[in-house]
């Protein structure tokens, strides 16, 4: 489904634009997805993409990707190629209109002159430290700064000097001059430009100085005439400085709205924790499918309508609060089912020789590629007199709701033949290592003709034909629902959110699976070629997500 298509969910920000729209306060919509290029997207990032472009598609509008790369020294090239990427793979488009902070650079700094000739900003001169200091409290004013009433004519010419490259890092600022006893902080002179002598990914070193976001921010959206400014609620108490930054320019004034952000278990959203979790080694990247990052859910195999159609049903509201991980997996596992070849993969081999089966019989048997689509075709399962079957699908002594392989007991192949286990090779330890079943040939395919039913199906391969795989399986990143509550997040890493399998086999039709195309493996879950190689060239599939959530029943 084209992402424009996807069924609207009803939220206020939609009623809110309908209703600019009905009274004339507006008379198109513009918004804008505006991410900072110091990291890799992630599913957060994903709720704001899809409201951002959906409602300029929605209302015949646009929707502008911005970079507000603002601070050189965290943001890179290659963040802005991922981010540029993970916004087309989740299915939008921004044409023409794209743009960056560093777009706007003369026009900023044309801005502060005009503030600074109108006395509303001026270059202060104290260190970080006392201008914290003099900041206040949330009970108490702050304290002017005793540079506060520098003449137009200083300030302007320290603010050249400052452009110039005369000062050093930190040894001036530029401040706006609002009011140093406002209850909001934020309007309590804020720094508008700090001196950074750092090579811009743009702009090279033609700038020294740079503007702060939150001077940047609102003149970008007027710049580019965003109509629907939609920001997360920590940027609801930024509104008003934003306002007066626009207010005192004269300019075209955007609409802020603000949404609750999505907070998601087992999971954190800071890139700030995130990059140090990259940083760290505790995941091999950013695009680790344990990663809430769109290149890692990507890498693990979700489809980006899975992601669309989360995005849809959690909708939008003013008010914080938690989703369950389970949510975004049922997503993930309603589109695959919708979606997904099935293929034959064992996992823990326990071989099995079917005795009364010639040594000599290749038996070639088509299955279907998915059982509610036959429009996706056929495929074709190599049978022979060696197989392998999940060992996990044998007992010595079954229970009584067993319905799989024991001594005696029979079980149907599936899309093959039911067979009977007659006798059991053990190693020294006793452990089943090979069992020689006999095959009645009157049953083979899911409907034999003899009407032939047995309780329990199970997967299986070819020995000689099935192609050796290593199977990662990954688990949730964080054993605790709210690792930030933690003292120290990386303590509720999860020791377990990687198991790898070096003894998997896969059927042969899988040879040729590209990186990123996803599979079910029949009754074990959803798997996704992974783009890595092994030495021995082996496959390799990272496990998308398990046929059901298994999680809660176990923490249950």
């Amino acid at each position: 489904m084209n992402p424009s298509e996807t069924p609207a969910s009803a939220n206020f920000i939609r009623t809110l634009i309908a209703e600019d729209l009905a009274n004339g306060r507006r008379q198109n919509v513009v918004t804008r997805f505006p991410p900072e290029p110091n990291g890799y997207l992630h599913i957060g990032h994903a709720k704001s993409i899809c409201l951002n472009f959906g409602l300029a598609a929605e209302f015949g509008g646009r929707c502008h990707l911005r970079f507000d790369d603002t601070n050189p020294t965290k943001e890179e090239q290659e963040y802005v190629d991922a981010i540029k990427t993970d916004v087309n793979w989740l299915g939008f488009d921004w044409g023409e209109h794209l743009y960056f902070a560093s777009d706007y650079f003369e026009t900023l700094y044309q801005y502060a002159l005009q503030l600074i000739r109108a006395n509303k900003a001026y270059v202060d001169s104290q260190s970080a430290d006392e201008m914290r200091k003099n900041r206040g409290t949330l009970t108490e004013p702050g304290t002017a700064s005793p540079f506060r009433n520098r003449s137009v004519e200083e300030n302007l010419t320290l603010f050249e000097q400052m452009k110039n490259g005369d000062f050093p890092d930190g040894s001036h600022v530029l401040r706006a001059k609002i009011d140093m006893a406002a209850p909001n902080i934020t309007l309590r002179d804020p720094a508008m430009y700090r001196i950074l002598h750092a090579k811009h990914h743009r702009t090279g070193d033609s700038w020294c100085i740079y503007p702060m976001y939150d001077f940047a921010h609102g003149q970008e959206d007027s710049i580019e005439t965003v109509t629907h400014s939609i920001c997360t609620l920590e940027f609801e108490d930024h509104r008003p400085l934003y306002d007066w930054f626009i207010r005192e320019l004269g300019i075209f004034a955007p609409q802020q709205i603000e949404f609750a952000r999505l907070n998601l278990s087992y999971t954190v959203m800071s890139k700030r924790k995130l990059l140090q979790l990259v940083t760290e080694q505790h995941v091999t990247g950013w695009d680790d499918p344990r990663m809430p990052t769109l290149s890692g859910m990507r890498r693990r195999g979700y489809p980006a309508a899975a992601i669309r159609r989360f995005c849809d049903r959690i909708g939008v509201g003013r008010s914080a609060s938690w989703i369950e991980l389970s949510v975004l997996e049922d997503c993930v596992r309603e589109e695959l089912n919708d979606s997904a070849p099935r293929a034959l993969a064992v996992l823990q081999p326990l071989k099995v020789v079917i005795d009364n089966y010639p040594a000599d019989r290749i038996e070639w048997i088509e299955a279907p590629i998915h059982p509610q689509k036959p429009e996706m075709g056929t495929r074709k399962l190599p049978f022979a007199r060696e197989l392998y079957i999940e060992a996990d699908d044998y007992m010595d002594e079954p229970p009584k709701k067993f319905f799989r392989l024991g001594p005696g007991r029979e079980v149907r192949l599936r899309n093959a033949y039911i067979i009977r286990c007659d006798n059991v090779e053990r190693d020294a330890a006793g452990n089943a290592t090979v069992l020689h079943c006999s095959c009645d040939f009157d049953t083979l395919g899911a409907n034999p003709a003899d009407g032939r039913k047995v309780k329990g199906t199970i997967h299986w391969v070819s020995a000689a034909h099935a192609l050796p795989a290593d199977v990662r399986l990954y688990d949730r990143l964080f054993s605790l629902e709210n690792p930030d509550s933690a003292d120290d997040y990386r303590q509720a890493l999860n020791p377990d959110s990687l198991q790898t399998i070096t003894t998997a086999r896969v059927e042969a039709s899988l040879a040729d699976a590209t990186p990123g195309a996803t599979y079910q493996f029949e009754r074990l879950g959803y798997f996704s070629a992974d783009r890595d190689a092994t030495s021995e060239n082996r496959l390799i599939f990272n496990r998308t997500v398990t046929l059901r959530d298994s999680w809660a029943k176990e923490q249950g």
